[in-house]
């Protein structure tokens, strides 16, 4: 007879009568059998393992939507005939609609045919509704049910806490963004009809293109003529519908209820959320409106001799839509070296939180300026609007700001040894990719390939978020039962 594998030492003998090493022998048969049987059941369950792993899930859906757009936009079917596209271009190019960046390195008037644009309104509009949330309406459409894990993740991305509203949230988001595109394409139509001269054909598919490319804030146009920013019955409606898509579902949601009165008997008001998403957008906005007014109003390269009111114009557009979408990029380069840096800062702090904007979002510096207060201030508690915030949340927000900076850093010196360029202009390209906001200085071109590779890398980055892969990576970890003792450090 082989050893036993645990000794029976002396002081148990007469206890267990010398019978150890039987029972060790045992348990550790069981605990094989134990450990085999549980291998074979998590082979058979490997897909439905995946799709009860909502970030996993993410993630796979997001790839797999790249490679098949890739592929869409490989096609001869995609380009015209006198344009060729490389595999780096539509690769470039399908990540940067799913993202809902919006940067394009080739005119995508000029080089997409129509059924090219239709597979970039697509991608644009798969990746409006949300990784997150589209996956789980997958998993609903397969499960039939939603594990209680993935209910807590999904309501945690569409901002809502009460784990039997997710069904009902995720038919009021696709309810939601269809509703708003609606609203946008009618409002479109008179202008758009205007200035194609009547031809309806070319109105409607300018139309809905825009009104889906501005509520999602992907900066894609089907025409040379960009945003419109000189026809307000066209800039405005793409304007006011972006600026809805920054806002955010719960925000939106929020502000629906608050009108509607939908919740009978209970106390209508603004959340936390919306009201510091709302207050931050307002501050970030105005900023934005009155920096691009001070700083770029004499400005010869990019007004030249404009009037007053197309200034204002100007500077409204560039108050909105650098955080957001890239809809007419062709003054971009043409700002002041000071404007190009504040705008990186902008786009990095991006939008509202499960908006269609990228970005730390503006919830996240919100938080960071309140810890900020806080700490300078002598106080241990975080409030505001006379609430606390939790402490996961204040740990959630530095987190998220120091890894997206991190890798934003990262990727800007990146392009630097890649292209040559200045740390403005790589620092600026960077943040537009990361906070999905659409706009370029040159820096992403056809002729440098390793760097629109890296730009992709940081918009699928941006897009996913740090804490879905944070997520998929490993799942959260029950709650600490041991405690150390706390010990001061010095810092600062």
């Amino acid at each position: 007879m082989s050893s036993p594998a645990i000794d029976d030492p002396p002081d148990n003998s007469e206890m267990s009568r010398g019978y150890a090493w039987w029972f060790s022998e045992h348990t550790d048969a069981d605990r094989a059998r134990v450990r085999r049987l549980a291998h074979r059941q998590a082979r058979r369950r490997s897909p439905m393992r995946l799709l009860g792993h909502p970030g996993r899930l993410a993630i796979a859906y997001f790839m797999v939507l790249i490679l098949v757009m890739t592929l869409l936009l490989l096609t001869p079917a995609a380009s015209k005939p006198t344009r060729y596209t490389p595999l780096s271009v539509a690769f470039f190019t399908a990540v940067s609609a799913l993202s809902t960046c919006g940067i394009a390195i080739v005119d995508t008037a000029a080089h997409w045919t129509m059924f090219g644009q239709a597979v970039i309104l697509i991608s644009v509009q798969l990746g409006g509704l949300g990784v997150m949330s589209f996956a789980s309406i997958i998993t609903i459409a397969v499960n039939r049910h939603m594990r209680a894990s993935q209910r807590v993740l999904t309501a945690r991305e569409l901002g809502t806490n009460r784990l039997s509203e997710i069904r009902t949230v995720l038919t009021l988001m696709v309810a939601t963004t269809f509703s708003i595109e609606l609203i946008t394409f009618v409002a479109l139509f008179p202008g758009l009809w205007k200035i194609n001269n009547g031809n309806l054909g070319r109105t409607l598919w300018e139309a809905l293109f825009f009104a889906v490319a501005s509520y999602n804030n992907a900066g894609f146009t089907p025409d040379y003529a960009g945003l419109h920013v000189n026809s307000w019955s066209v800039g405005l409606p793409i304007l006011l519908s972006a600026f809805a898509g920054t806002l955010g579902f719960p925000v939106l949601l929020n502000l629906l209820r608050l009108a509607t009165h939908k919740d009978k008997g209970q106390r209508q008001r603004l959340t936390l959320h919306t009201k510091i998403t709302l207050l931050t957008t307002g501050i970030l906005v105005t900023l934005s409106l009155l920096w691009f007014l001070a700083v770029e109003w004499d400005n010869p390269s990019l007004f030249k001799q404009a009037d007053t009111a197309t200034r204002i114009r100007h500077a409204l557009a560039a108050a909105v839509m650098p955080r957001t979408s890239g809809f007419d990029p062709s003054w971009v380069p043409l700002v002041s070296e000071p404007t190009k840096v504040f705008m990186s800062v902008m786009m990095f702090i991006g939008g509202g939180s499960t908006s269609t904007a990228g970005g730390i979002r503006v919830t996240t510096f919100a938080v960071i300026i309140l810890i900020c207060r806080s700490a300078f201030t002598g106080h241990t508690d975080v409030n505001v609007f006379g609430r606390r915030l939790h402490t996961r949340t204040l740990m959630t927000a530095v987190s998220i700001t120091a890894s997206c900076l991190t890798l934003v850093i990262g990727a800007s010196m990146g392009l630097m040894l890649l292209t040559g360029s200045t740390l403005t202009d790589a620092l600026f390209e960077t943040c537009s990719a990361f906070g999905l906001g659409g706009y370029s200085v040159g820096v992403a071109s056809v002729g440098r390939p390793a760097a629109t590779t890296l730009l992709a890398v940081v918009m699928v980055l941006g897009r996913l978020g740090p804490m879905t892969i944070a997520y998929a990576i490993n799942r959260p970890s029950d709650i600490e039962a041991i405690h150390y003792p706390t010990e001061s450090i010095v810092v600062g």
